[in-house]
């Protein structure tokens, strides 16, 4: 949806790509990534591996707040100032790709809020496809909300069951003035 959105020129930040950024080299959080979770999570060049990280925080808690604690405030911080200078610039529309949105509670940030959606089956094929085992998936699953309750939550949500012509005229009808006018309730 991101890359769907960015290709009609619409403005748009994605945390999960700020997060990425956070960990290249030389960057401050990943220097505290290296004191807080050892070297264990980084190969011999000095670059995180990610995989052994999410593996460690997907299943212990406590390392995942510590991961959130370093690099959640940084997150926060960019989206933001993107969207200051949205606002400074008079854009009509921008986009902030939050996939813990609800979870953070963040929700009230935002003028209208969408939950891009799919079926179980779907989901759980999509995330085999990036090579993650049942394992990975569940554990991933289990740090989120339900989707059911993602869904009820956002004011509006996107069915990507079908074509990418159908995601991008879902988008459409949502992203134009009369579709976030009036909450859904």
């Amino acid at each position: 949806m991101a890359g769907l959105l960015k290709g009609r020129g619409i403005p748009l930040v994605d945390t999960d790509e700020l997060a990425r950024a956070l960990v290249e080299p030389g960057q401050p959080a990943l220097a505290e990534i290296r004191a807080a979770f050892g070297g264990t999570v980084f190969d011999g060049d000095g670059q995180l591996r990610r995989a052994a990280l999410a593996d460690r925080v997907f299943s212990d808690p406590e390392a995942r707040r510590l991961l959130e604690a370093i690099l959640h405030p940084r997150i926060h911080a960019a989206w933001n100032d993107q969207v200051a200078s949205w606002h400074a610039d008079r854009l009509p529309l921008g986009v902030v790709v939050i996939p813990l949105l609800f979870e953070k509670g963040l929700e009230t940030r935002f003028d209208l809020t969408i939950c891009v959606a799919c079926g179980p089956s779907t989901q759980w094929d999509r995330l085999r496809a990036r090579g993650w085992t049942e394992v990975e998936i569940q554990r991933r699953l289990d740090a989120q909300l339900p989707l059911a309750e993602k869904m009820l939550r956002a004011d509006r949500v996107i069915w990507n069951e079908g074509d990418l012509a159908s995601m991008e005229e879902q988008a459409r009808r949502i992203l134009t003035p009369e579709g976030w006018s009036t909450k859904v309730e």
